[in-house]
């Protein structure tokens, strides 16, 4: 297993749990990845992700089978009130039928334009669509703008105008080649969601845990019998029989020979580990972009705020011309984020919309959070707390024609049996679609190491 983050964590489990013996090379210092926890002055900060949703029975089970189910806290009820930023104001997003008819994020005009969303004809079935055009065409501009545009900055950080509807939200694409109506597909397929054990985004529970998201990835790490952290992989050569894998370690040089690799690492190095012997393979991975990202942690004394923190946070839209993504309301989610009488906050800055600014200082990066808190929430010009990490490559994105540069990367993995690629650039960027993502490639990486 080359990589430790929670696709090659989870991955190297499930053939551990199948009686492999599995090594796990991680280059930096610990296992992880994005995902890191750290308390500091009393707050307790995520790095990468603050949360994820139950979408999946593996969730549980893999929870029961660390033994960290009973450290599992379920986000607080006003995690369900979200919102928009809307000229200056925090928009709620409606939770009813009732809701959607008074709010005033959409005009009368956008409200009236979805009648017409059941009978707008399917896109081809083969077609790559934006995922703004298909916005566009099903449910008009203003939703795109108001609506769409900033969940896919909180989603990927992304532009919707370059994601692939098709590869980045396959559900939405389903649900029009299915029914040929988003809103039909929502009203027909609801009894049989009902019985599905995998949730959607929409409907899942949200959970942290007690000491933060990286209780998750530690304790995969440490039920796995063989974890080389600091272990950078070199190249990775297939031979007669298996795989030779070169790196260097605190120990110095290593070598070893494998009947099965799983290169669970982002796109980027994985195309420099399969460029010498899959170059079509290769060159699909160097093609997936990944944004930088600055994830900003700041904390205000209780009472300062001119607005009450009373949901799972705002997002922004591109049309708005702020500097930064969306903030998330941490304490408000989860106790134990912040000493008493303190709010945490969490901002993300930077991504498709304005990679410069996730490249500049932390006290550019900070300056840029606090006025936006100032102006959006009423907060004071300077935080009580301030923490800031940036990630240069940050979430992989899912744009036109990344299906095609996928069916590269299977054509390699049928043309060097033995050979597989588990990370987030393919099913889905959150933790519970690494999850089932990493269930998957385990099953088949031990049915080959079996024979089957």
């Amino acid at each position: 297993m080359v990589g430790g983050g929670i696709s090659g964590l989870a991955c190297a489990w499930g053939l551990q749990k199948g009686g492999r013996d599995v090594l796990v090379l991680e280059a930096a210092s610990r296992a992880g990845g994005t995902i890191g926890t750290a308390r500091t002055d009393g707050y307790l900060v995520e790095a990468g992700p603050n949360s994820t949703l139950d979408t999946t029975p593996l969730i549980g089970a893999l929870l029961d089978q660390l033994g960290i189910a009973g450290l599992r806290i379920d986000a607080a009820p006003a995690a369900r009130n979200r919102y928009i930023l809307q000229q200056g104001q925090l928009r709620a997003l409606p939770l009813s039928p009732a809701a959607f008819l008074a709010t005033p994020l959409f005009s009368a005009g956008a409200k009236l334009r979805l009648l017409r969303e059941p009978f707008i004809g399917r896109s081809p079935a083969a077609a790559d669509e934006s995922v703004a055009a298909f916005v566009r065409r099903r449910l008009g501009a203003e939703f795109l703008d108001r609506a769409i545009n900033p969940f896919v900055a909180g989603v990927y950080a992304g532009d919707p105008e370059r994601l692939s509807v098709r590869a980045a939200f396959p559900k939405l694409h389903q649900l029009e080649q299915k029914h040929g109506s988003l809103i039909l597909g929502q009203l027909l397929g609801a009894r049989a969601r009902a019985r599905d054990p995998e949730k959607s985004k929409q409907s899942a529970a949200m959970f942290a845990f007690r000491d933060g998201m990286q209780t998750l990835t530690d304790a995969l790490a440490r039920r796995l019998r063989r974890v080389e952290a600091g272990a950078e992989a070199l190249s990775v050569q297939p031979g007669d029989g298996g795989f030779l894998v070169r790196s260097r370690g605190p120990g110095g040089l290593g070598e070893f020979h494998a009947r099965a690799v799983v290169l669970a690492l982002p796109a980027y190095a994985a195309a420099t580990l399969t460029a010498p012997f899959a170059p079509r393979a290769a060159a699909a991975l160097g093609a997936i972009p990944y944004p930088p990202v600055a994830v900003a942690a700041s904390a205000y004394r209780k009472g300062t705020l001119a607005r009450e923190l009373d949901g799972f946070g705002f997002l922004v839209p591109q049309r708005e011309g702020r500097r930064i993504l969306g903030t998330i309301f941490s304490s408000t989610l989860f106790a134990g984020r912040a000493p008493d009488g303190f709010d945490l906050l969490t901002t993300f800055a930077g991504g498709m919309r304005q990679p410069a600014l996730a490249q500049g200082s932390d006290a550019e990066i900070a300056e840029a959070v606090q006025a936006e808190h100032a102006d959006i929430l009423g907060a004071p010009p300077h935080a009580e707390f301030m923490q800031v990490r940036r990630w240069p490559r940050a979430i992989p994105q899912y744009t036109l024609g990344h299906l095609a540069r996928i069916a590269q990367i299977e054509e390699a993995e049928r043309d060097l049996p033995g050979l597989f690629f588990c990370a987030n650039y393919r099913g889905g960027v959150s933790i519970g679609d690494c999850i089932r993502s990493a269930a998957g490639t385990a099953e088949q990486a031990g049915a080959f190491l079996r024979g089957a």
